[in-house]
Order: structure tokens, then sequence, then C-alpha cells
């Protein structure tokens, strides 16, 4: 009887660390969606081996789409907050914005939302920065890249300054696209933004 009893209660603790454990909710474009590679090979599936190897017991879920902007980011998020409750957002856009010369003021206005939205759900948040390649012209570049920063700032959240560092401009590290990782990029990828997410699981 005694031992039914632990058994019960082991199970019923199992069950209430299984149901505290949260949700990360990875909001992001095509480097995030593991553009031209298996999705097991991206950097998100790697999180989530890692998370388990760790003893952390959160879900990730990745909500990633290729070629999406920080507007397309924005009108998902809702519904993806409503759906997954999670304890932990990781924002992940911007690039295709930058690509297609879009007004950096429009993206910070953008992710300044999803910022806002996230938090206003209870939800930390985890943001990834981008820069873009020199042929942009230094003032865009600048202006792009500040936005991160500033965001950071105000909005009291943790930053990865450069996502891609180590990986973008590197040309055995890039698809033969020259804007991609490749698989063996993953792992770094992953590293570039580990010690900033772990003080926050």
């Amino acid at each position: 009887m005694r031992a039914w009893l632990l058994g019960g209660c082991l199970s019923l603790f199992l069950l209430a660390q299984e149901a505290m454990a949260g949700t990360v909710l990875v909001v992001g474009d095509s480097i995030s969606a593991a553009f031209g590679l298996e999705s097991s090979q991206g950097w998100v599936s790697l999180l989530e081996k890692r998370l388990a190897e760790k003893g952390y017991k959160q879900r990730v879920v990745n909500a990633s789409i290729s070629g999406d902007t920080s507007a397309g980011g924005l009108s998902r998020l809702p519904a993806l907050l409503a759906e997954h409750k999670p304890e932990l957002v990781i924002i992940e856009l911007g690039g295709n914005d930058g690509l297609r010369g879009q007004p950096p003021a429009q993206l910070q206005q953008n992710l300044a939302s999803m910022i806002d939205s996230s938090k206003e759900q209870g939800a930390s948040v985890l943001l990834l920065g981008m820069r873009l390649p020199p042929n942009y012209g230094a003032r865009y570049i600048t202006a792009f890249a500040n936005v991160y920063s500033t965001l950071a700032a105000e909005k009291q959240v943790p930053l990865v300054p450069f996502f891609l560092e180590g990986v973008g401009g590197v040309p055995e590290m890039m698809q033969s696209d020259g804007i991609h990782p490749r698989a063996q990029a993953q792992p770094r990828l992953l590293d570039n933004l580990w010690p900033t997410l772990e003080p926050m699981l």
C-alpha cells in the first residue's frame, strides 16, 4: 500500500513539474525555419535537444516562416500567444525588412509592438539582432543595426546583437545564395544565443 502511495505521489509530482514547464516560442524567418535544410538540422531543433540534455522541461514551438518580415510576425503573433501561452518568446525578424530596404523606423515599431504584446501576455522576450551586408550603404546599415540596440534598451529585453556572428559573410558557413546558413553553421547559431538565453529559462 505504501509503495502504491509513493508511486502515486511521484507520478503526481512529475505531472505537476511537466505542467509547470513553459513553452519557448520562436517567431522568425528563414534563418529559424531552417531554409534549405532538414528541419531537424536547424538551430531551433538543436535548441530543443540541448534543453532536454540539460534537464530543462520547456517545450519549443517553432513558428518561423521563410520570407517573413516584422510586419508578418506582428500580424501572426496574437494567435500564437493565445494558442501556446509561452513563457518566453524569441524574436528573430528584420532581415527581410532590411533586404527589401524597408524603413528602419517601421521595423522598430513592429518589433516594439511584438515585445509589448508578448510582455502583456506574461512572456519574457529575447531579441535576436541582425545586420546587413555592406552594399546597403553605411547610413542604412547603421540605422538598421541601431533598431535592435535601441529596442533592447527601451523595452529592457535581452539582446543578442548579431545572431549570425561568425556565420554571416563566411562563405563556408553559408549556402550558395550567400543568405542562408548551412547545416554546419546551425550549432554556432545556437551557441551565439545560448549564453543570453539560458539565464532566462
